[in-house]
């Protein structure tokens, strides 16, 4: 088996088990990673959401009570819930596997209400309260998905519609009734604010930023072993074989066989001076030989 040869395949082999060890690695912890982006954008939508419920409570409600349609017509654009909803169903055209949902135990709207596990989510803010957040998985009917939780409590203008419904808005009882949404509590957590998001896409950021890394690195140990070659030919293996070649002309007789050049104070250059030395030496005697 040729040197390079050998070479070659101890060094693919070296290779081959650092790719092994790395892809183990990356591969965790850009899992990990994108999880940790995903959950910020899920922050940021949660905190986009919130901003524009205080809004909705603070400067807008203000102003939309004052309509004269406010007490003929019911106006959603008074809900802090409505314009949550309504902000995050537009950054869905973005953001489109994100999905969010104000959950809420007794809501006046029963496109509202908590299912199950939305119901456990509300009742740990409830026996927590200084918890403030929730994450974790759950399974849906599509694959596992990831969550983000925050609680509502009822504050004071929630009870102008929530408390009973001898105190809530005319319009508000002829379009939902005095059925559901009634008998909160002050500062009780009522619902929570659920951002939800398919695992298969941190997942799917990992692969992607995976297949890069391993790309890029197969890349450049490609052309590592390519320096590494064309190394070791012009300084080990081109120099062995000019020797090995007057070598083998000195061994058959040829007392004429050209001396190497040397390059270099290097061990090869020391080696193919001796080389010389000998092979001066070995013609010397076949010629008195002869």
């Amino acid at each position: 088996m040729k040197l390079l040869l050998k070479f070659n395949l101890i060094l693919v082999a070296l290779i081959l088990v650092g790719l092994a060890v790395v892809s183990h690695i990356a591969h965790s912890f850009l899992i990990d990673n994108a999880r940790v982006q995903v959950m910020q954008q899920a922050e940021l939508m949660m905190e986009s959401a919130s901003s524009m419920r205080k809004y909705t409570s603070e400067e807008l409600k203000p102003l939309l009570v004052e309509n004269p349609h406010y007490n003929i017509e019911f106006l959603p654009q008074v809900v802090p819930a409505y314009g949550a909803t309504v902000t995050f169903a537009r950054l869905r055209e973005k953001f489109p596997e994100y999905t969010y949902k104000e959950a809420t135990l007794n809501p006046t709207n029963l496109q509202d209400r908590a299912v199950d596990w939305e119901t456990d989510v509300i009742e740990n803010f409830r026996n927590n309260p200084q918890q403030k957040e929730l994450t974790g998985e759950r399974a849906t009917p599509t694959g596992m998905s990831i969550f983000l939780a925050h609680p509502i409590i009822a504050e004071k203008s929630c009870m102008e519609c929530h408390s009973v419904p001898s105190a809530a808005p005319q319009a508000m009882i002829e379009k939902y009734g005095t059925t559901n949404g009634f008998g909160w509590k002050l500062n009780d957590v009522v619902a929570a604010q659920i951002i939800s998001v398919p695992t298969a896409i941190p997942v799917k950021i990992a692969t992607r930023a995976f297949a890069t890394l391993m790309w890029s690195l197969t890349g450049a140990f490609a052309a590592i072993l390519l320096a590494v070659n064309l190394t070791l030919y012009f300084i080990i293996i081109r120099p062995v074989r000019n020797l090995s070649r007057v070598a083998d002309q000195v061994s058959l007789g040829q007392a004429e066989a050209t001396e190497i050049p040397v390059r270099g104070n290097d061990e090869i250059a020391e080696l193919t001076r001796a080389c010389n030395r000998l092979f001066v030496t070995v013609a010397k005697a076949l010629r008195m030989l002869g």
